[in-house]
C-alpha cells in the first residue's frame, strides 16, 4: 500500500522537496540578513554585555535564528526527510525542545534590557503574540511529547493528530507575525526612514515570511506523497 501511494502522488513528493530547498534557502538568508543587521548596524551580540543594545541584540538573533527556524526545521524533518519513522519523531521532538529553549533564552534577553533601560514589559502586539506563541508552543511540545512518543491506543494518536499538525502551522505563523511586528516595531523606534538599515529590515522580514510560507508548503505537499 505504501509503495502504491508514493507511485501515484510521486509528482507532490518531488514538489515538496524543491519546496524544502527554497524553505532552506530563505531560511539561510534570513540568516545572513540578521547577522548582517546586528553586528554592522546594531553594534554586536552579547547576552552579559554593559551596553543594553548588544544584550537586546539577543532576542532578535535568537527568535528567528533560533525559534523560527529550528521549529520550521523540525517541521521539515519530520515530514520531508526520508527516515525510520521513530528517528522523524525523536529528532522532531529535539529540534522543537532546542527552539523553545533557544525561543526563552531570546526572551529573557529583551526582559533583560528593559530591566536595564527602565522600559515596562509585555506593553505592545508583538509582545503579546510573542509571550502567547511560546507559551502554546511549551503546551504543543508537551502535549506531543506524550501522544506521540509514550504509549497510546492507535486511535488517541489518529484524534489527536490533525490538532497537533493544525496547532504546529499556527504556531509557525503566530512566531512569524511576532518576528515582523517587532522588526516594525524597531524600526519605529528607531526613526527609520528611507535609509539602507529600513530597506534591509524589510528585505529581513520578507525572507522569513517566505521561510515560513515554503516549510507550510513543503510539510502539506509532503503528506500526500
Amino acid at each position: 500500500m505504501h509503495s502504491t501511494q508514493v507511485v501515484v502522488y510521486g509528482p507532490h513528493r518531488g514538489s515538496a522537496s524543491r519546496l524544502t530547498i527554497l524553505a532552506q534557502l530563505f531560511g539561510i538568508l534570513a540568516f545572513i540578513l540578521m547577522l548582517f543587521w546586528l553586528l554592522h548596524y546594531r553594534g554586536g551580540i552579547e547576552y552579559d554585555s554593559y551596553d543594553g543594545s548588544r544584550v537586546f541584540n539577543v532576542h532578535p538573533f535568537l527568535m528567528f535564528c533560533g525559534f523560527i527556524f529550528l521549529s520550521g526545521e523540525a517541521m521539515m524533518v519530520y515530514k520531508t526527510v526520508q527516515a525510520q519513522h521513530f528517528v522523524q519523531k525523536v529528532v522532531h521532538l529535539i529540534l522543537q525542545l532546542a527552539a523553545f529553549v533557544l525561543g526563552v533564552v531570546g526572551i529573557c534577553a529583551v526582559f533583560k534590557f528593559h530591566d536595564m533601560a527602565k522600559i515596562e514589559d509585555v506593553y505592545s502586539l508583538h509582545s503579546w503574540i510573542g509571550i502567547a506563541t511560546i507559551s502554546l508552543f511549551a503546551l504543543q511540545w508537551i502535549a506531543g511529547l506524550f501522544t506521540y512518543l509514550f504509549p497510546q491506543t492507535e486511535k488517541t494518536r489518529k484524534t489527536l493528530l490533525p490538532w497537533h499538525v493544525c496547532g504546529g502551522r499556527i504556531l509557525l505563523y503566530m512566531s512569524i507575525a511576532a518576528a515582523l511586528t517587532g522588526l516594525m516595531e524597531k524600526a519605529t523606534f528607531m526613526g527609520l526612514r528611507h535609509s539602507r538599515e529600513a530597506r534591509l529590515l524589510n528585505f529581513l522580514g520578507l525572507s522569513i515570511l517566505l521561510f515560513g510560507i515554503f516549510v507550510d508548503l513543503s510539510v502539506a505537499l509532503a503528506r500526500y506523497a
